[in-house]
């Protein structure tokens, strides 16, 4: 096992398997719930006109809640929980390239690069069409739409469960044929693949800088709390100019191409 400063590196082969994959869509999915309506707020914001709308997250969020009730944070979740098979994907490419690379180079920073970029672009091929179809009915609002296709809610009757996740899958096809569905994919990758390849490495020197200012006796897990959340916010303040353009042109503008 690789140790730097006292912070313990698990690598593919000390996993216990079954227990990794068991507990990870478990602990994943406990995470989805709780963050999923401020990501479907940022989205949102993201792609909203100026301030047409919403002033800003609080602001976004109370209008959501006020107008639309809870159910209206939740918008797309349903659809959204599929990308918990990309997130297995996702781990299970970063791990196995870690270890592919630490054939040729044990630098932890050069391993978790690589493989990061890796897991994402093939996550991602398979996230992208959960993604558009979850963001599309992320815009659904109370009577209309903030994207490029609304939900025709027959005779006012409230649709079925997925019944409006058929009704944007067959609309996105009319639209755009089966490309629609992989509408902004290489902004998705150009977001995400940087995202990734940035964070393992930002993660782990986190992680290192906080044992050494901190006595021994400090809980590794506590560093770890404290350096993901770090790594995150470093990871996406530096691609989150490419995540507005990666949600407008798959949500709105219809003038692009879906690359």
């Amino acid at each position: 096992m690789e140790d730097k400063r006292n912070i313990p590196i698990i690598e593919w082969e000390h996993l216990d398997k079954r227990k990794f994959y068991v507990f990870g869509i478990c602990m994943t999915m406990m995470i989805r719930v709780s963050v999923y309506p401020f990501t479907l707020i940022r989205t949102r914001l993201q792609v909203q006109k100026g301030k047409s709308l919403y002033n800003g997250t609080f602001d976004a969020f109370v209008k959501i809640l006020r107008t639309e009730g809870a159910a209206g944070l939740y918008r797309g979740f349903l659809v959204n929980t599929f990308t918990l098979i990309s997130g297995q994907c996702y781990v299970t490419t970063y791990e196995l390239t870690r270890k592919y690379v630490s054939r040729y180079n044990n630098n932890n920073a050069v391993k978790s690069l690589v493989a990061g970029g890796s897991a994402s672009l093939v996550a991602q091929s398979i996230t992208v069409p959960i993604d558009v179809i979850s963001q599309h009915l992320m815009m659904q609002r109370k009577g209309e739409s903030m994207g490029r296709f609304k939900v025709q809610n027959q005779d006012g009757k409230r649709m079925l469960v997925f019944g409006q996740t058929k009704d944007i899958i067959v609309q996105i096809f009319k639209a755009d044929g089966f490309r629609g569905f992989y509408r902004g994919y290489v902004a998705s990758l150009l977001t995400y693949i940087p995202n990734s390849a940035v964070w393992w490495p930002f993660y782990h020197f986190y992680a290192e800088q906080l044992s050494s200012l901190t006595p021994k006796d400090c809980p590794h897990l506590l560093l770890q709390a404290i350096s993901g959340p770090l790594a995150a916010a470093t990871a996406s303040t530096l691609t989150n100019p490419m995540d507005v353009i990666r949600a407008r042109v798959q949500v709105v503008l219809s003038n692009y191409r879906a690359a």
